[in-house]
């Protein structure tokens, strides 16, 4: 299915403008190439791009975010950069509260261990997920994980119908 290369929109195959922004069909960006071909993504396959968002948590969620016009990619970035974002904060956010992790503090050892526990437990979380989700991504399933997929949806300009 062919998407405008201005605001990837999906559009019919008989029609010869986007319904979105207007620009014509025939074109991507006014390079005179398909809408389907031209500069709407990143030159891989949907699933592939999906798969990729993921690959080095939210760093290539920002890329595929700013190079890749599909909506099927589009959202999976901008699940990408909130999940493992947010989770890369709380991380740190918790090394500097509990004295561990990358900012160590001070050695109380109650905070230590249980600031280690929670620790660890994030990491098996963003494991757990990173797999996941590349796993839906090439699949080519639109997986939403809760509260993260309507951040994702907001940072990619959908609202959802309430």
């Amino acid at each position: 299915m062919p998407y405008c290369g201005k605001c990837g929109a999906t559009i019919s195959e008989g029609s010869t403008f986007c319904p979105q922004c207007g620009q014509p069909a025939g074109t991507a960006g006014g390079a005179g190439q398909p809408a389907s071909v031209g500069n709407t993504g990143s030159g891989l396959a949907e699933n592939v791009a999906g798969l990729l968002c993921y690959v080095f948590g939210w760093i290539t969620g920002l890329v595929f975010l700013l190079i890749d016009k599909r909506p099927f990619v589009r959202f999976h970035a901008a699940q990408s950069i909130v999940v493992f974002g947010g989770l890369h904060v709380v991380r740190i956010v918790l090394g500097i509260v509990l004295g561990v992790g990358w900012m160590g503090g001070g050695w109380n050892w109650t905070g230590f261990t249980i600031g280690a526990a929670l620790i660890s437990l994030i990491g098996l979380l963003s494991l757990v997920l990173w797999i996941l989700l590349m796993v839906k991504a090439f699949q080519g399933e639109r997986f939403r994980v809760p509260i993260a997929a309507d951040f994702a949806d907001t940072l990619t300009g959908k609202v959802k119908a309430q």
